[in-house]
Protein backbone atom coordinates (compact mmCIF):
# COMPACT_ATOMS: atom_id res chain seq x y z
CA UNK A 1 0.00 0.00 0.00
CA UNK A 2 1.35 3.87 -0.39
CA UNK A 3 0.56 6.95 0.75
CA UNK A 4 -2.09 6.66 -1.27
CA UNK A 5 -4.25 3.93 -0.16
CA UNK A 6 -4.31 2.26 -4.22
CA UNK A 7 -3.79 -1.07 -2.80
CA UNK A 8 -7.44 -1.19 -0.73
CA UNK A 9 -9.20 1.02 -3.51
CA UNK A 10 -8.17 -1.41 -5.97
CA UNK A 11 -9.00 -4.24 -4.30
CA UNK A 12 -12.39 -2.46 -3.71
CA UNK A 13 -13.36 -1.74 -7.16
CA UNK A 14 -12.43 -5.10 -7.98
CA UNK A 15 -14.92 -6.88 -5.68
CA UNK A 16 -17.21 -4.09 -6.74
CA UNK A 17 -17.07 -5.05 -10.39
CA UNK A 18 -17.15 -9.29 -9.34
CA UNK A 19 -20.75 -8.18 -7.45
CA UNK A 20 -21.93 -5.92 -10.69
CA UNK A 21 -21.26 -8.71 -13.13
CA UNK A 22 -23.28 -11.31 -11.04
CA UNK A 23 -26.22 -8.98 -10.50
CA UNK A 24 -29.23 -9.39 -11.78
CA UNK A 25 -31.99 -6.78 -11.73
CA UNK A 26 -35.89 -5.92 -12.61
CA UNK A 27 -36.36 -3.64 -14.80
CA UNK A 28 -40.12 -2.45 -14.77
CA UNK A 29 -41.04 -1.17 -17.80
CA UNK A 30 -37.88 -1.45 -19.98
CA UNK A 31 -39.64 -0.98 -23.10
CA UNK A 32 -40.47 2.29 -21.79
CA UNK A 33 -39.58 5.89 -21.81
CA UNK A 34 -36.90 5.53 -18.94
CA UNK A 35 -37.37 1.76 -18.35
CA UNK A 36 -35.30 1.39 -21.77
CA UNK A 37 -32.65 3.63 -20.87
CA UNK A 38 -32.28 1.97 -17.84
CA UNK A 39 -31.90 -1.76 -19.19
CA UNK A 40 -29.18 -0.11 -21.48
CA UNK A 41 -27.01 1.27 -18.97
CA UNK A 42 -27.67 -1.59 -16.45
CA UNK A 43 -26.39 -3.78 -19.20
CA UNK A 44 -23.48 -1.58 -19.72
CA UNK A 45 -22.66 -1.59 -16.44
CA UNK A 46 -22.27 -5.75 -16.34
CA UNK A 47 -25.66 -6.76 -14.66
CA UNK A 48 -27.81 -8.86 -15.90
CA UNK A 49 -31.17 -7.60 -17.02
CA UNK A 50 -34.40 -9.05 -16.33
CA UNK A 51 -37.00 -7.02 -18.56
CA UNK A 52 -40.49 -7.09 -16.71
CA UNK A 53 -43.39 -6.61 -19.47
CA UNK A 54 -46.73 -7.48 -20.38
CA UNK A 55 -44.97 -9.41 -23.42
CA UNK A 56 -42.67 -11.11 -20.89
CA UNK A 57 -45.22 -12.35 -18.51
CA UNK A 58 -45.35 -9.20 -16.09
CA UNK A 59 -48.55 -7.44 -14.96
CA UNK A 60 -48.56 -4.70 -12.73
CA UNK A 61 -52.25 -5.12 -12.24
CA UNK A 62 -52.13 -8.93 -11.81
CA UNK A 63 -50.31 -9.67 -8.57
CA UNK A 64 -50.08 -13.61 -9.68
CA UNK A 65 -47.65 -12.35 -12.01
CA UNK A 66 -44.53 -10.88 -9.84
CA UNK A 67 -43.13 -13.38 -7.94
CA UNK A 68 -41.98 -15.49 -10.95
CA UNK A 69 -40.44 -12.26 -12.05
CA UNK A 70 -38.48 -11.05 -9.08
CA UNK A 71 -37.72 -14.59 -7.72
CA UNK A 72 -34.03 -15.10 -7.78
CA UNK A 73 -33.00 -11.07 -8.39
CA UNK A 74 -31.20 -9.26 -6.69
CA UNK A 75 -32.60 -5.38 -7.26
CA UNK A 76 -35.39 -3.76 -8.91
CA UNK A 77 -36.08 -0.51 -10.52
CA UNK A 78 -39.99 0.51 -10.28
CA UNK A 79 -41.83 2.27 -12.71
CA UNK A 80 -45.39 2.43 -12.46
CA UNK A 81 -47.59 2.73 -15.64
CA UNK A 82 -50.02 5.18 -14.51
CA UNK A 83 -48.63 8.52 -12.80
CA UNK A 84 -46.52 7.92 -9.95
CA UNK A 85 -48.99 9.90 -7.59
CA UNK A 86 -52.00 7.56 -8.62
CA UNK A 87 -54.13 5.83 -6.16
CA UNK A 88 -53.48 2.72 -8.39
CA UNK A 89 -49.34 3.58 -8.62
CA UNK A 90 -49.52 3.58 -4.40
CA UNK A 91 -51.21 0.30 -3.83
CA UNK A 92 -49.12 -1.53 -6.38
CA UNK A 93 -46.02 -0.08 -5.64
CA UNK A 94 -46.76 -1.01 -2.04
CA UNK A 95 -47.93 -4.26 -2.46
CA UNK A 96 -45.36 -5.31 -4.92
CA UNK A 97 -42.04 -3.75 -3.06
CA UNK A 98 -43.46 -6.22 -0.43
CA UNK A 99 -43.53 -9.14 -1.96
CA UNK A 100 -39.82 -8.15 -3.55
CA UNK A 101 -38.61 -8.11 0.19
CA UNK A 102 -40.47 -11.26 0.78
CA UNK A 103 -38.64 -12.76 -1.92
CA UNK A 104 -35.20 -11.46 -0.41
CA UNK A 105 -34.71 -8.56 -3.23
CA UNK A 106 -34.60 -5.95 -0.89
CA UNK A 107 -32.70 -3.21 -3.45
CA UNK A 108 -35.46 -1.19 -5.19
CA UNK A 109 -35.04 2.21 -6.56
CA UNK A 110 -38.59 3.90 -7.22
CA UNK A 111 -39.11 6.65 -10.09
CA UNK A 112 -40.95 9.44 -8.85
CA UNK A 113 -41.87 12.90 -9.42
CA UNK A 114 -39.91 16.21 -8.79
CA UNK A 115 -42.48 18.40 -6.84
CA UNK A 116 -45.62 16.33 -7.05
CA UNK A 117 -47.36 16.17 -3.44
CA UNK A 118 -49.79 13.23 -5.37
CA UNK A 119 -46.80 11.29 -5.18
CA UNK A 120 -45.48 11.36 -1.37
CA UNK A 121 -48.41 7.88 -0.58
CA UNK A 122 -46.54 5.95 -3.30
CA UNK A 123 -42.99 7.00 -2.12
CA UNK A 124 -44.33 5.86 1.60
CA UNK A 125 -45.40 3.17 0.41
CA UNK A 126 -42.07 2.62 -0.68
CA UNK A 127 -40.17 3.14 2.55
CA UNK A 128 -42.47 0.91 4.91
CA UNK A 129 -42.22 -2.09 2.75
CA UNK A 130 -39.02 -2.70 4.55
CA UNK A 131 -36.63 -2.71 1.55
CA UNK A 132 -32.96 -1.19 1.56
CA UNK A 133 -35.06 2.25 -1.00
CA UNK A 134 -33.62 4.43 -3.19
CA UNK A 135 -36.41 7.28 -4.17
CA UNK A 136 -35.63 8.96 -7.86
CA UNK A 137 -37.56 12.18 -7.65
CA UNK A 138 -37.18 14.19 -11.52
CA UNK A 139 -37.93 16.97 -13.38
CA UNK A 140 -39.89 16.86 -16.58
CA UNK A 141 -38.18 14.86 -19.08
CA UNK A 142 -36.40 16.25 -21.95
CA UNK A 143 -37.33 13.49 -24.21
CA UNK A 144 -41.20 14.35 -23.43
CA UNK A 145 -40.29 16.66 -26.59
CA UNK A 146 -39.57 13.48 -28.32
CA UNK A 147 -41.78 10.58 -27.25
CA UNK A 148 -44.95 10.13 -26.14
CA UNK A 149 -48.08 12.27 -27.59
CA UNK A 150 -45.93 16.35 -27.37
CA UNK A 151 -44.06 15.60 -30.93
CA UNK A 152 -46.87 14.99 -33.12
CA UNK A 153 -48.09 18.37 -31.73
CA UNK A 154 -44.89 19.56 -32.78
CA UNK A 155 -44.85 18.27 -36.17
CA UNK A 156 -47.82 19.75 -36.87
CA UNK A 157 -46.27 23.23 -36.16
CA UNK A 158 -46.32 23.79 -32.66
CA UNK A 159 -46.61 22.99 -28.87
CA UNK A 160 -50.32 23.64 -26.68
CA UNK A 161 -49.98 23.26 -22.80
CA UNK A 162 -51.05 24.17 -19.62
CA UNK A 163 -47.65 25.63 -18.53
CA UNK A 164 -47.69 29.53 -18.77
CA UNK A 165 -44.10 30.64 -18.47
CA UNK A 166 -43.13 28.49 -16.02
CA UNK A 167 -39.34 27.45 -16.16
CA UNK A 168 -38.12 24.03 -15.86
CA UNK A 169 -35.08 22.38 -15.26
CA UNK A 170 -35.87 19.49 -17.87
CA UNK A 171 -33.57 16.56 -17.16
CA UNK A 172 -32.27 13.77 -20.31
CA UNK A 173 -33.74 10.35 -19.49
CA UNK A 174 -29.96 8.88 -19.90
CA UNK A 175 -28.92 11.13 -16.72
CA UNK A 176 -31.83 9.33 -14.76
CA UNK A 177 -30.81 5.70 -16.04
CA UNK A 178 -26.85 6.37 -15.03
CA UNK A 179 -28.14 7.74 -11.65
CA UNK A 180 -30.72 4.55 -11.28
CA UNK A 181 -28.03 2.22 -12.22
CA UNK A 182 -25.48 3.96 -9.97
CA UNK A 183 -27.95 3.52 -7.29
CA UNK A 184 -28.80 -0.39 -7.58
CA UNK A 185 -24.75 -0.93 -7.74
CA UNK A 186 -23.51 1.08 -5.30
CA UNK A 187 -24.70 -1.28 -1.69
CA UNK A 188 -25.92 0.93 0.81
CA UNK A 189 -24.32 4.30 -0.28
CA UNK A 190 -27.67 5.66 -1.77
CA UNK A 191 -30.09 3.35 0.23
CA UNK A 192 -32.77 4.99 2.53
CA UNK A 193 -32.37 8.43 0.37
CA UNK A 194 -34.34 10.29 -2.26
CA UNK A 195 -32.44 12.08 -4.86
CA UNK A 196 -33.91 15.12 -6.70
CA UNK A 197 -32.39 15.33 -10.08
CA UNK A 198 -32.38 18.42 -12.63
CA UNK A 199 -30.87 19.43 -15.65
CA UNK A 200 -28.30 21.84 -15.72
CA UNK A 201 -30.49 25.31 -16.01
CA UNK A 202 -34.36 26.35 -16.15
CA UNK A 203 -36.35 26.42 -19.82
CA UNK A 204 -39.34 27.77 -20.11
CA UNK A 205 -41.89 25.65 -22.51
CA UNK A 206 -41.93 28.46 -24.93
CA UNK A 207 -38.24 28.85 -24.66
CA UNK A 208 -37.76 25.03 -25.04
CA UNK A 209 -39.92 24.92 -28.69
CA UNK A 210 -37.90 27.85 -29.47
CA UNK A 211 -34.80 25.47 -29.29
CA UNK A 212 -36.09 22.93 -31.32
CA UNK A 213 -37.93 25.49 -33.57
CA UNK A 214 -33.70 26.60 -34.19
CA UNK A 215 -32.14 23.14 -34.42
CA UNK A 216 -35.12 21.56 -37.26
CA UNK A 217 -35.09 25.41 -39.04
CA UNK A 218 -39.08 25.26 -38.69
CA UNK A 219 -41.64 27.69 -37.26
CA UNK A 220 -42.98 26.32 -34.10
CA UNK A 221 -45.05 27.95 -31.53
CA UNK A 222 -46.10 27.82 -28.17
CA UNK A 223 -49.44 28.73 -26.83
CA UNK A 224 -50.07 28.50 -22.78
CA UNK A 225 -53.41 27.31 -22.53
CA UNK A 226 -55.12 27.08 -18.73
CA UNK A 227 -54.65 23.43 -16.98
CA UNK A 228 -58.68 23.41 -16.52
CA UNK A 229 -58.98 23.79 -20.88
CA UNK A 230 -56.41 21.46 -21.28
CA UNK A 231 -57.92 18.90 -18.96
CA UNK A 232 -61.61 19.35 -21.14
CA UNK A 233 -59.15 18.91 -24.51
CA UNK A 234 -58.07 15.50 -22.92
CA UNK A 235 -61.32 14.39 -22.53
CA UNK A 236 -62.49 15.27 -26.07
CA UNK A 237 -59.38 13.35 -27.15
CA UNK A 238 -60.86 10.13 -25.60
CA UNK A 239 -59.22 10.11 -21.95
CA UNK A 240 -61.69 8.73 -19.06
CA UNK A 241 -62.74 12.00 -17.18
CA UNK A 242 -61.31 10.75 -14.02
CA UNK A 243 -57.70 10.67 -15.46
CA UNK A 244 -58.26 13.74 -16.95
CA UNK A 245 -59.12 15.43 -14.02
CA UNK A 246 -56.16 13.70 -11.93
CA UNK A 247 -54.14 15.32 -14.50
CA UNK A 248 -55.50 18.75 -14.51
CA UNK A 249 -54.54 18.36 -10.71
CA UNK A 250 -51.11 17.87 -11.18
CA UNK A 251 -50.69 19.91 -13.70
CA UNK A 252 -51.48 23.03 -11.61
CA UNK A 253 -49.26 21.52 -8.79
CA UNK A 254 -46.36 20.68 -11.03
CA UNK A 255 -46.50 23.52 -13.10
CA UNK A 256 -47.02 26.79 -10.44
CA UNK A 257 -43.27 27.22 -10.68
CA UNK A 258 -42.49 25.33 -7.28
CA UNK A 259 -40.00 23.13 -9.60
CA UNK A 260 -37.97 26.54 -11.14
CA UNK A 261 -34.80 25.70 -9.30
CA UNK A 262 -31.86 23.34 -9.60
CA UNK A 263 -30.27 20.91 -7.90
CA UNK A 264 -27.28 18.79 -7.61
CA UNK A 265 -28.43 15.37 -7.70
CA UNK A 266 -26.50 14.23 -10.98
CA UNK A 267 -23.47 15.32 -10.17
CA UNK A 268 -23.50 14.09 -5.88
CA UNK A 269 -24.14 10.53 -7.45
CA UNK A 270 -22.47 10.67 -10.96
CA UNK A 271 -19.90 13.03 -9.94
CA UNK A 272 -20.53 15.16 -13.45
CA UNK A 273 -22.56 17.58 -15.05
CA UNK A 274 -26.44 16.78 -16.19
CA UNK A 275 -26.33 16.69 -19.83
CA UNK A 276 -27.64 20.01 -21.11
CA UNK A 277 -31.36 20.57 -23.28
CA UNK A 278 -29.29 22.12 -26.03
CA UNK A 279 -27.36 18.38 -26.92
CA UNK A 280 -30.60 16.52 -26.20
CA UNK A 281 -32.53 18.90 -29.08
CA UNK A 282 -29.82 18.66 -31.55
CA UNK A 283 -28.96 14.69 -31.39
CA UNK A 284 -33.33 14.43 -31.91
CA UNK A 285 -33.27 17.18 -34.63
CA UNK A 286 -30.63 15.41 -36.55
CA UNK A 287 -32.58 12.05 -35.79
CA UNK A 288 -35.62 13.43 -37.73
CA UNK A 289 -37.72 13.17 -34.70
CA UNK A 290 -39.55 16.91 -35.73
CA UNK A 291 -39.68 16.29 -39.60
CA UNK A 292 -43.16 16.47 -40.54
Amino acid sequence: MGAWGVGPLTSGMADNTAKTRNMTVVVTGASGRTGSRVAQAARAAGLTVRAASRARGFDWENAATWARTLRGADAAYLVHPSDVGAPAATEAVGALAREAVGLGVRRLVLLSARGEEQARPTEEALRASGADWTIVRSAWFAQNFSEGPLPAELRRGGLVFPAGEVREPFVDVRDIADVVVTALTSGDRFARRAVELTGPRLLSFREAVAEISRATGTELTYTPVPARAYGEALTGFGVPPEEAEFLVEVFEGLLDGRNARLTDGVRQVLGRAPRDFTDFVREAAAAGTWKA
